[in-house]
């Protein structure tokens, strides 16, 4: 089950708000070079761009059906290629991940290897969802340990790679940092029910699921995930929560 922007965008609204926040960690400075990581459809890509004047800015995702769409948004200053975060070479001013590294395992070498692709002064600005403990995930993990989804999986279930808040901090300040902002915030989302939350994570958290399990399981594994969530919340609306973690340092000059 390949990513699908229309599911993913049901829902960009909600993920402007994190996004503006990171943005205002940026320490922006003209003609800069600067990559997005996981750029997905290039539309926050293209607002990151218009925030840095005379600058190159990249983004890459390994997602061809997003990059199809982001290429729309290519101009001069503005250009996107398909490229796995593992591949990423060269020095950049600004490496910039907006809702991505949860997606990639060992942030013990994550972390240290993205702010060695920093140049003198640059900076490293990310934002990562931390929202494993919200009914939302938990409930995902529920039933993927129900027959036959269990069976179907073979007992797998994603373990997420996120570490305490401090040891960001601690890898930032291993790494050479020296001006960092280390937070988490929580984003509050009213929605109308339950089954918003739902579509909200089919879109994203579900993917590796629906990827391993065969497509006449999909429905089935939804139905019984929506039920567990309107246990929780059997009326509407609901205040879906969502914790994210944003991460800003910068490499001596």
């Amino acid at each position: 089950m390949p990513w699908d922007p229309e599911q993913y965008e049901k829902f960009k609204n909600e993920r402007f708000a994190p996004f503006a926040d990171l943005c205002g960690l940026i320490r922006v400075r003209p003609g800069m070079l600067a990559v997005d990581l996981g750029c997905g459809t290039g539309e926050l890509t293209a607002r990151l761009a218009a925030l840095l004047p005379g600058s190159q800015v990249t983004g890459i995702d390994t997602s061809a059906a997003m990059l199809a769409k982001a290429e729309a948004l290519a101009t001069p200053s503005l250009s996107f290629r398909i490229q796995d975060i593992a591949a990423l070479d060269g020095l950049w001013d600004l490496v910039f991940s907006n809702a991505v590294l949860h997606w990639i395992d060992d942030h013990e070498t994550l972390i240290p290897r993205l702010f060695s692709h920093l140049a003198p002064g640059g900076q490293l600005v990310a934002q990562i969802p931390n929202n494993t403990a919200f009914p939302s995930h938990t409930c995902i993990i529920a039933t993927a340990g129900e027959e036959p989804f269990r069976s179907a999986l073979g007992g797998w279930t994603r373990t997420s790679p996120l570490l305490p808040l401090d040891d960001y901090a601690r890898l930032l300040f291993e790494s050479g940092a020296g001006e960092m902002t280390v937070l988490e915030k929580v984003y509050p989302h009213p929605v109308p029910d339950s089954d918003a939350i739902a579509d909200w994570t089919r879109g994203t958290t579900l993917i590796p699921y629906m990827e391993r399990l065969p497509p006449e399981l999909h429905e089935p594994f939804m139905a019984s995930y929506r039920a567990k969530l309107r246990r929780i919340w059997p009326t509407g609306p609901v205040l879906f929560t969502f914790r994210r973690i944003l991460l800003a340092a910068t490499r001596a000059a």
